[in-house]
Order: structure tokens, then sequence, then C-alpha cells
């Protein structure tokens, strides 16, 4: 089979975002009004993982923070931190996901720096640019996640902190869709779990992704932990979150992602 090359798949999943953006992905719901007033007045919070929020503790003293929302449009994230009071720019691959983050800012009268790209490639941005990195599931759309974690390393200040959400492993296990459909849970894969190259899928995902679906790829935890501490980072604090029984059957049994805050050492 053969190998998809990195910009096959960047222009495959910038694609899949645009359409699901479109669709009102619950990803892509932008914030209401009440919402930004409410964070104006300190009253806020933001996901990394499908339900838990982030404790706030983990964002410091947000406002005046230069913050990089890494791979996070939708009209979510980034006008909750701006109307906290955060410095932000929205980086995502998706045009329609940042037209999303856009609408909310325009709406609202808050500024949001917007860029177009790669979570892979933060070369338009000087190193030591950011105080806080907010980086929710989305690494699971890239094959190689160390260059992610070097670029996030490079662009934070020295003391800068990153906050990151990530799938568990054993989620790529199974076959999600098939495993509703017939109501069991039933190892499926090996890992690593890569979608552009799978001989295995299902044919359920094999239509979904010829319908226009995001490729997605797993991730170790040596890659996802361990590639931060590669990168010079500092492991701080980690939790674990569930998602629900209608998303994955897994998650009867098991969190189904994790979040991690790391910092970079002073110098």
């Amino acid at each position: 089979m053969t190998r998809p090359t990195d910009d096959h798949i960047l222009a495959h999943n910038r694609a899949a975002w645009n359409d699901a953006a479109r669709s009102g992905n619950p990803w892509s719901l932008p914030i209401d009004a009440a919402t930004v007033a409410r964070a104006r007045a300190g009253d806020w919070q933001v996901i990394l993982t499908p339900t838990q929020a982030v404790p706030r503790s983990w964002f410091g003293d947000l406002p005046g923070k230069q913050v990089l929302c890494l791979a996070s449009g939708g009209g979510q994230q980034s006008p909750t931190l701006a109307a906290a009071g955060a410095d932000v720019t929205s980086f995502d691959l998706s045009d329609e996901q940042l037209a999303l983050d856009r609408l909310v800012a325009e709406r609202e009268g808050l500024r949001i720096r917007l860029e177009q790209g790669d979570m892979a490639d933060l070369t338009r941005f000087a190193d030591a640019s950011f105080d806080l990195i907010f980086h929710p599931c989305s690494n699971v759309f890239v094959r190689d996640i160390q260059p992610v974690w070097r670029e996030a390393a490079r662009v934070l200040r020295p003391g800068g902190r990153l906050l990151a959400g990530f799938m568990n492993p054993s989620y790529f296990l199974f076959d999600h869709e098939e495993d509703a459909a017939t109501e069991t849970l039933q190892v499926r894969y090996r890992l690593p779990y890569d979608e552009s190259i799978h001989p295995d899928l299902s044919e359920t995902r094999r239509r979904q992704l010829a319908g226009g679906e995001a490729l997605e790829f797993s991730h170790s935890l040596q890659s996802q932990i361990g590639g931060q501490l590669a990168a010079g980072l500092v492991l701080i604090d980690i939790y674990e979150d569930w998602w629900s029984d209608a998303a994955t059957r897994l998650n009867q049994f098991s969190p189904t992602t994790i979040a991690t805050l790391a910092t970079k050492p002073p110098l």
C-alpha cells in the first residue's frame, strides 16, 4: 500500500474539517454572547478533552498573556480565552474552523489573531513568542507528533506553559462504529494505528473516510508524554477524562483521553 505524503494528509484533513465545521460538528459550535459575557466577568472554563474542564490553576494569571490556541479553531476556546483577557492567536488547519473564531470575535468585539497552517510548522512565529499554548485533542490528525512538541517548546517563553489534550492510545484498538452496531467491544487493530495505510479498516470506516471524514492516527504515551519531555518541557500535572457511551462503548470501561500540563524551564 502506498504511504500518503504529509501534504496529502494535510489536504484531506483540511477539507474534512472544513466540511465538519459547515455541518455543525460538536467542536464547531460557536459560543454564545452569554458565555462571552461571563468570561469577561471572570466566570469561564474550557476543555482540552471531551468533558472535564481544565483546572483554572493550569492557566496561572491569564489576563494579558500571549496565548496560542494550537489546532483549536471552532469558535469555542479561542474566544473564551480572549474574553477572559488573554491576547489570543488562533492557529488551525481549517479555514472554516478559523471562520467560526472570526465570527465570535467580530460579533463580540474580541481581538483574536487568526493564522492558518500545519500544527507541526510554527516557523512564522519567532522563538519565545507565547506565554501559554492551549492544544486540545487534535494531534490525532497528524502522523508524527514530535515536530508538534518541538515547535511548541520553541515558541514558548521560558517559564511558559503547554496545556495539551490527547487520546488514550487504547482508544485505537477498537472500531467504535462497528462496535456500536454490534453492541460489543472487540479488539480489532494493532497499534500504532494509521488510517492512511491501514489494510484492515472496517467497511464502515472505509466509507466514512471515502465520504470525507478526517484521517486519524494513534500515538503512544511515549510519544505523547515522552515527546514533550524530549522537546525540553517539564511535566507538571496530568488528568484523565471520559467521554460518553454514545461516542464509544469503551467509555464504560476506561478513560478515553488524557490532559497534561508542562512548562518550559526558565533560563
